[in-house]
């Protein structure tokens, strides 16, 4: 198993990793390290992977896994219920393992140095406001730090007119994030959260991955369809 460590100026004490690819027991599409159980993999297999997982990295207990729904709810990771609908968990408990998977999307992880949190963050989930729950909903001490985590790149992320325009009703200053390719657009949904980020003085660190172009490290919705999920999770030692 490998994984990535953020580079960002959390305390040593602040755990966070995102899993990639490789070193797993899944097979075919999903081959080799897919962690989601929600995908069509054999189960098996992702019980296993989710064993080595916790091994690896020495989780201080399984991870709050979500149903994730490209929404906006942030919930309490402390008493959240098997497999809650959700698309970002947070903590301030120690040894509290808050997780979002994904294989495009974008992974914000989050902390002030004492409250951390995990969100998934595709383009409907910041659209609908995700990241600004995830802000909003914790009571952070101080405005915390963000680390963008590995998504689909501004070269390879097309959307259509309507989604361009969608973002632009949220917000006008979003239309730096949207460049004409013939008849759609390319949108940089890095540069999406950094807007909002930087909106409420939250710095983010990280960004600059694609998943897409990327196959060696990285599962891929868009490029491959059936596929398995990478995880991006924190936690406080």
């Amino acid at each position: 198993m490998s994984f990535l460590v953020p580079d960002w100026p959390a305390p040593s004490y602040i755990r966070a990793a995102v899993t990639l690819r490789t070193g797993g027991k899944s097979q075919g599409p999903y081959a080799s390290f897919n962690l989601a159980a929600h995908v069509g993999d054999d189960p098996q297999a992702v019980a296993l992977n989710r064993q080595i997982l916790k091994e690896r990295l020495n989780l201080p207990q399984e991870p709050v896994w979500l149903k994730q729904v490209h929404g906006s709810r942030v919930i309490l990771a402390d008493t959240a219920p098997p497999l809650p609908a959700a698309d970002g968990s947070f903590t301030a408990s120690p040894n509290v393992v808050c997780a979002v998977l994904t294989a495009d999307c974008l992974p914000i992880l989050l902390t002030d140095g004492y409250t951390v949190s995990a969100v998934h963050a595709g383009w409907r989930g910041i659209l609908a406001g995700v990241i600004e729950q995830a802000l909003a909903v914790p009571k952070w001490r101080t405005p915390p730090i963000a680390w963008l985590g590995p998504a689909i790149g501004p070269q390879a992320f097309e959307v259509g007119e309507e989604v361009k325009a969608a973002f632009l009703a949220k917000d006008p200053a979003l239309a730096s994030a949207f460049r004409r390719q013939g008849e759609r657009y390319l949108a940089d949904i890095y540069h999406l959260a950094r807007t909002i980020l930087h909106r409420y003085q939250v710095q983010p660190y990280g960004g600059g991955f694609c998943t897409y172009r990327d196959p060696a490290r990285f599962f891929s919705y868009r490029r491959d369809g059936v596929c398995g999920r990478m995880a991006s999770l924190i936690w406080r030692g």
